[in-house]
């Protein structure tokens, strides 16, 4: 697999595009922003009419917001029908489970000579530009391989989910879940530190190296103590994503409290004007609720 077509040049998009490209992938750029095409063009990306480019790609890459862009591009767009026979539509936006499952049965019903490849990532803007995502990928076996030169490029850590599509988003949901209560467990320990009067960067520290530590900690937790400044990863983001876990929740009948315990704050801080500050300024509601906003 050499030959790609890249839809969707957002914050992960683009580096993930770059990535490839710098690797000696021959990658088309697609986005409804013309002009983040036109520079990854300049950049070495491959320009040209995109059905010709659809016909000849051995993999069409999506990194786009929502389940509903995914259908857009397939669909609405006719990707999914101009691309040649034997083609992977690689899936790697955050969307449920039951949203990858059945956009995948939709595929076949147009299309039974392409594969369709579950592979959504963590690991953020910084872990796009690294090379360095986590991703969990579900498809054809034969699917799977052809597409590891492309995962291995992109992440440093690959997991074989399972053989359907949906169960890579399903590992995604469960990442999210932790990802998004950790997030607020943090934000509500450093709340109550705060309204202690307790030393916030001491607090921090001392959280990092004991028993009560996480990866969300060490990362969110030195941005929570200071104003708002760099975004890695938006609180809009995490609305999305802890619905998808809810829903997903909700599909399987499964019983997640803290999830939606979590959901209901990322909610509340969107709601107040915030959902474009730092996933780490949902702290921000903590302090409201104390008294201290």
């Amino acid at each position: 697999m050499k030959k790609l077509i890249v839809a969707g040049l957002g914050s992960m998009g683009w580096p993930m595009a770059s990535n490839l490209l710098g690797a000696g992938f021959d990658i088309t750029p697609y986005d409804v922003d013309t002009k983040k095409v036109e520079q990854f063009e300049r950049l070495g990306g491959t320009g040209g009419e995109l059905s010709t480019h659809l016909a000849e790609a051995d993999g069409l890459l999506i990194m786009v917001v929502n389940a509903e862009q995914v259908r857009s591009l397939l669909f609405d767009k006719g990707m999914a029908e101009k691309l040649k026979q034997g083609a992977c539509i690689v899936q790697m936006s955050t969307v449920s489970p039951g949203d990858s499952a059945q956009i995948s049965r939709e595929v076949r019903a147009i299309r039974e000579d392409l594969y369709y490849v579950d592979a959504p990532v963590s690991g953020g803007v910084v872990g796009a530009e690294q090379g360095s995502l986590t991703i969990m990928c579900a498809g054809n076996p034969d699917a799977l391989a052809a597409c590891r030169s492309v995962f291995e490029v992109l992440g440093s850590s690959i997991f074989q989910a399972g053989y359907s599509a949906g169960q890579g988003s399903a590992f995604k949901a469960v990442n999210q879940l932790l990802c998004g209560v950790h997030i607020a467990a943090a934000a509500e320990a450093l709340a109550l530190a705060e309204k202690n009067g307790l030393d916030l960067e001491v607090m921090v520290e001392m959280l990092g190296g004991s028993a009560a530590s996480s990866w969300m900690l060490k990362d969110r937790g030195p941005r929570m103590i200071l104003p708002p400044d760099d975004i890695t990863s938006m609180v809009d983001i995490f609305c999305k994503d802890l619905g998808i876990v809810c829903d997903a929740a909700k599909q399987s009948r499964s019983y997640t409290p803290l999830a939606s315990a979590a959901y209901q704050l990322f909610v509340a801080s969107s709601e107040r004007g915030e959902g474009k500050l730092d996933d780490s300024q949902v702290i921000r509601t903590y302090r409201l609720l104390n008294g201290k906003g």
